[in-house]
């Protein structure tokens, strides 16, 4: 499978915010291992999700919910997303309740309904485990690193750097950790207990640092910081404007 947990070598993936399957379909067969669809930031409803999970063949399909609402993340999950993003895991509480959320009992609650299309609508049972990508996006989050990535079923602990940045910006005396240091100590966190780690990156950012580090799940860009930067470079030349 594309997203291994255990794997070292890089898993690329990208932001799908517009909704669009069309685009989800062009990210698809560009070579990414794994596509985010956000509800959370996006563009796209809840009745967006399906179409662009029909179109990814390649790559594996995370969904982000807005919030750890269980009936959502079951509802992705039957759709046949192969895996979960959740914003704001601040403890290992919340990473086990949405470890429940996305497991059938005995060790969750979600509901069992043979017929969906993650079980080929009932022509197949077997699925895959679905991947749990735990947000570390606050300082609390940080603090509960190695709680968190010791839960059952966290997979990836993926930082969202804009959230965890304005955090440390607005609550300095919470901390004494720079950004920097916020991220080795996830990685650390996520490596000692066998997990990935993972990161929302920009193009300019510095991959063979971060991979270094230990970070292996990096989403480069969203679709529509890719189309602003790409109409801005046709626009602004043509103009006389600098880029």
């Amino acid at each position: 499978m594309h997203h291994s947990s255990r794997s070292s070598d890089l898993q690329l993936g990208t932001w799908l915010q517009t909704g669009s399957p069309i685009v989800a379909e062009l990210a698809d067969l560009s070579g990414f291992d794994w596509l985010l669809i956000d509800l959370e930031h996006g563009c796209g409803t809840e009745a967006a999700v399906l179409p662009q999970i029909q179109v990814i063949r390649h790559a594996a399909a995370i969904v982000r919910v807005g919030a750890p609402h269980p009936e959502q993340i079951a509802r992705a999950l039957d759709w046949g997303a192969a895996g979960i993003m959740v914003p704001m895991v601040s403890t290992a509480e919340k990473a086990a309740a949405c470890v429940r959320a996305m497991r059938y009992p005995p060790h969750g609650d979600r509901g069992l309904a043979g017929m969906v299309r993650a079980f080929d609508y009932g022509l197949h049972r077997d699925m895959p485990k679905p991947v749990f990508y735990a947000q570390i996006e606050t300082i609390e989050a940080v603090q509960n690193a190695r709680a968190i990535a010791a839960v059952d079923g966290v997979d990836v602990l993926f930082i969202g750097p804009m959230d965890l940045k304005l955090q440390l910006q607005s609550y300095p005396e919470r901390t004494h950790l720079d950004f920097t240091a916020c991220l080795r100590e996830v990685a650390a966190a996520a490596k000692e207990a066998g997990k990935a780690c993972g990161l929302l990156c920009r193009q300019t950012d510095d991959f063979a640092e971060l991979h270094a580090i230990g970070f292996t799940h990096l989403a480069v860009e969203t679709d529509l910081t890719l189309l602003r930067d790409s109409y801005r470079n046709v626009v602004q030349p043509l103009r006389g404007e600098k880029a």
